[in-house]
């Protein structure tokens, strides 16, 4: 049976609450997702989905009735004042929304092996630039995304939207400080997965094309201001850059990982067909 809500009760507060704080989002466990690949990407992916909310004023796609159909979660018939309000775009209003449960922060959920390629982003400040990074590592084939230290929430909807449904393609989990990245590598290669950490630095001493990235990686991408902390800089391996031309002094983060992470691609893709 589907609730209608037309006015700013509890449930709407709660929901509101899901959009603009990140504590309320982790105390209930729970986020609200927007726009139309993002939940058909959680759908599709298994993702739990608690709540499923639709504009109860307005004609539904097919896709949106199939949702409401076939999704086991409980529905709400939310007002199409209230669903703009939730949107998050001044201009259209969405004909469904969804409440997708926290997965856990748990390092165990990103695969390990001979062919791994996990992208830890340090201490991120933009919720923007997360969902960027995270939808370049899928695109170029990453294993999984691991954010650090104190940084903006990856569940922010600024990043998920940013993410464009690819957070809930790949596993992406938040690590206190990089310590515990560490004793999850350490265990890595305890288990005989020979896993390299490169970091990549405007002053490093090799261009990302000179570096090997068909070996099992851990590509670190810095804050957006600092770059990487000092314990990440003693944890590498080895730092690279991305060569440039031209006026700029640096690239925007996100931007500079998705260019290590198409090196990393483009090596693999080489060593596949030899």
């Amino acid at each position: 049976m589907k609730v209608r809500v037309s006015g700013r009760n509890a449930r709407f507060q709660q929901w509101e609450a899901l959009l603009r704080n990140r504590t309320k989002r982790q105390r209930r466990g729970e986020f609200l997702v927007q726009g139309v690949r993002p939940i058909a990407m959680a759908i599709a992916h298994g993702w739990q989905v608690r709540e499923l909310l639709h504009d109860a004023d307005g004609p539904l796609s097919g896709w949106a009735r199939e949702a409401l159909d076939t999704v086991r979660a409980e529905k709400f018939a939310v007002s199409r004042e209230l669903m703009h309000e939730l949107g998050g775009k001044a201009d259209t209003v969405p004909e469904l929304l969804a409440v997708v449960a926290l997965p856990e922060d748990d390092l165990c959920r990103i695969p390990a092996g001979p062919t791994m390629l996990t992208v830890v982003f340090d201490r991120p400040t933009s919720p923007g630039n997360i969902g960027t990074l995270i939808r370049s590592a899928d695109a170029f084939g990453a294993s999984g995304v691991i954010v650090t230290g104190h940084a903006a929430d990856v569940y922010d909807p600024k990043a998920v939207r940013a993410s464009t449904g690819s957070l809930f393609a790949l596993p992406v989990v938040r690590a206190p400080a990089h310590q515990a990245v560490l004793s999850w590598v350490a265990d890595v290669r305890a288990d005989g997965v020979g896993i390299g950490i490169v970091g990549a630095d405007e002053h490093g001493a090799l261009d990302a094309a000179e570096y090997d990235f068909t070996q099992p990686t851990l590509t670190l991408i810095g804050n957006e201001t600092t770059g990487l902390s000092v314990g990440w800089r003693a944890a590498c391996d080895q730092l690279v850059r991305v060569p440039m031309s031209g006026a700029a002094s640096s690239l925007n983060a996100a931007a500079a990982g998705t260019v290590v992470l198409y090196e990393s691609a483009r090596q693999r893709s080489a060593a596949a067909r030899r």
